[in-house]
């Protein structure tokens, strides 16, 4: 089964899905705005991935910075990226090879 984190109105997002469907698959399709993020499943994702909640913080387009995010210590980050979904780079997607960050689109090829 594949799971994407995804975000419907953005770009990356949605080439990464229409990717995975080209292949064959019909994923699971999480909203994480929507839906939030449970702070333990959050965690477990970024250490499937293995991402640091500083290496998965999403700055453009969000306030992160004058949160003061950047450079903030993991925890304080992943408790911020809980509070406010945003702030997760997209899309993450758990396959059955492997959990990956998506930037660029092609790393979604290694997860089935």
């Amino acid at each position: 089964m594949i799971t994407i984190y995804h975000k419907p109105n953005c770009s990356t997002s949605r080439k990464v899905l229409q990717m995975i469907r080209d292949a064959g698959h019909e994923p699971r399709v999480i909203d994480y705005i929507k839906q939030g993020w449970d702070r333990e499943v959050l965690a477990d994702l970024l250490k499937a991935a293995s991402l640091t909640p500083a290496q998965a913080l999403r700055v453009k387009g969000t306030d992160a910075a004058e949160r003061g995010l950047v450079g903030a210590d993991d925890a304080t980050i992943l408790d911020h990226m809980v509070q406010n979904p945003a702030l997760v780079e997209r899309p993450i997607v758990a396959g059955p090879s492997a959990t990956r960050l998506c930037r660029p689109v092609d790393l979604v090829a290694q997860t089935y």
